[in-house]
């Protein structure tokens, strides 16, 4: 009736255990492949944003920077959540500090630019 069902019954293997190597050699190729991604994708993302976290943190009233969205500005104030940039003479803008892509140009820190104020006003 069904020959074909009858021959795959006659090629199924015997109800014994499969072998622990064959197994092993079957994962391998899927191990590789997820060690590769981890090499090539996940750790070098983990780095970025590791180097990120770090810039944010940072952030000092002087330093020149870029945003996320490509606006230059330099920090006029840092806040908790959020730093003020002035992107033109007069004109500030407010921000979120994770979207602070990278440090142009790194300024004075607060501390030392109000010393040089108070020194050039004497």
């Amino acid at each position: 009736m069904w020959p074909i069902v009858q021959t795959a019954h006659a090629m199924a293997p015997g109800g014994g255990g499969s072998d622990p190597a064959s197994m092993l050699s079957g994962f391998l190729p899927l191990i590789l492949v997820f060690a590769i991604f981890w090499f090539l994708v996940i750790r070098p993302q983990q780095k970025r944003a590791k180097d990120l976290r770090n810039l944010v943190a940072s952030l000092k009233k002087g330093d020149e920077v870029y945003t996320d969205s490509g606006i230059l500005g330099t920090i006029q104030k840092v806040a908790e959540q959020s730093v003020t940039l002035e992107i033109a003479p007069k004109v500030s803008i407010r921000i979120q500090r994770a979207r602070i892509a990278e440090i142009v140009k790194e300024g004075k820190g607060s501390r030392e630019a109000e010393e040089d104020t108070e020194s050039a006003s004497s």
